[in-house]
């Protein structure tokens, strides 16, 4: 059992420590954070009509512009 378990200053196979595995999936899951929450907020706005962009205080031409990114573009 102790076998499986590396502690941080043990190796991986691939020679990556696990505090750098780590941090890459951290910043992996921080990724798909952001583009999950872009992409809801960009649907959101799609569904806005121009009289409430306006009462926002949002052009709509911007919010359609902002609607035609892809969800990796902030």
């Amino acid at each position: 059992m102790s076998t499986l378990l590396l502690n941080a200053s043990q190796s991986a196979s691939n020679g990556v420590t696990l505090p750098r595995r780590a941090g890459i999936l951290r910043q992996v899951a921080t990724a798909i954070s952001t583009y999950t929450t872009r992409r809801a907020t960009r649907k959101s706005l799609a569904r806005l009509d121009d009289y409430l962009l306006r009462d926002i205080g949002v052009d709509p031409l911007h919010a359609r512009q902002e609607v035609a990114k892809p969800f990796w573009l902030s």
